[in-house]
């Protein structure tokens, strides 16, 4: 079969893109546009399609007849339109789990980076302001630990489990939460407003859909007491940016760190933009999922879905 990967340059050079077993014709793409007709001429033959972030649409799948398997190389498939998929009979395949180990360290590089705030106290010593200043150690803006905290997490998947895990290595106190207006299903998890209320730390790892977009909004801030740092692994779209932006300036939260932003990469117009400067405020480009591990670890079960998708198809 003929594969096209549309955008490997989301890869590390470091990772070998083996092709699949079974792929007899394989074309690959650093990177490709968000061009109807440029996708259209590069899968045009195509009968798997690999992707990362390239948006395929209905209007681009009527036209590629022979297509017969997508291949996100990422968790969520919401840059494919399945009912499209579904009616010309194209199979739509993810990779999950490869990022246990990559997506947990970050969370906790942006927490560490954030409440003992790492940025602006590098920046101090990296432009001479410590030697400016003098003394033997430099605390003008307040450290603080996770030991005794409260770590809330929404999305208590895999990685959001590894997280809680390894939270309460840190001595933190960790609340799972329960989806918005349901009952706590088990005593594991707490009432979604109770995890808002009682939270020191709020770490997003949902997925984007109907019921999770804009989530952490004005509104559900609001029900945050104790002002908490609001960490985003999840996706840009889960979070109200203007309303994040408000809250920090009016110190209703303790500060934002994110990975996910909802235009990638955002644009100038990014209300996030404008408190990049704030020392508790890391922002990231998309990549705790790519320790290089974890890539490693992607490509080697995307190969054996796609070859176990060849050796299994038939007409």
């Amino acid at each position: 079969m003929r594969a096209v990967f549309l955008d490997a340059a989301t890869f590390s050079p470091e990772v070998s893109l083996i092709p699949p077993d079974g792929v007899s014709d394989w074309q690959s793409y650093g990177a490709t546009e968000q061009d109807e007709a440029l996708i259209i001429e590069r899968l045009q033959d195509a009968e798997i399609a690999v992707i990362n972030k390239v948006v395929i649409t209905a209007s681009i799948i009527d036209q590629l007849p022979k297509l017969k398997m997508i291949q996100v190389t990422a968790t969520g498939v919401d840059n494919v339109d399945a009912k499209a998929c579904a009616t010309k009979n194209i199979e739509i395949s993810n990779v999950a789990g490869y990022a246990q180990g990559s997506v947990p360290e970050h969370t906790f590089m942006l927490m560490l980076s954030a409440m003992r705030a790492l940025r602006y106290y590098n920046d101090a010593v990296n432009t001479g302001r410590w030697r400016e200043e003098g003394g033997f150690c430099l605390n003008d803006v307040a450290l603080y630990d996770l030991q005794g905290k409260t770590l809330g997490i929404i999305g208590a998947g895999e990685i959001g489990r590894r997280v809680a895990g390894i939270a309460r290595a840190f001595a933190m106190t960790v609340l799972l939460a329960e989806r918005p207006g349901c009952a706590p299903r088990n005593a594991q998890y707490s009432a979604f407003d109770e995890v808002l209320a009682r939270s020191d730390v709020l770490s997003l790892h949902c997925p984007l859909n109907e019921e999770t977009k804009g989530l952490i909004n004005a509104q559900t801030i609001g029900k945050m007491q104790r002002k908490p740092l609001v960490i985003n692994l999840a996706r840009g779209g889960v979070v109200d940016s203007q309303a994040v932006v408000e809250a920090l300036e009016n110190k209703q939260l303790f500060g934002y760190a994110s990975d996910v932003f909802s235009q990638e990469p955002p644009s100038e117009d990014e209300p996030l933009l404008a408190i990049a400067d704030h020392p508790r405020v890391v922002f990231t480009p998309h990549n705790a999922w790519a320790g290089l591990g974890a890539q490693t670890r992607l490509w080697e079960m995307l190969r054996e879905q796609v070859t176990q998708f060849i050796h299994s198809y038939q007409p």
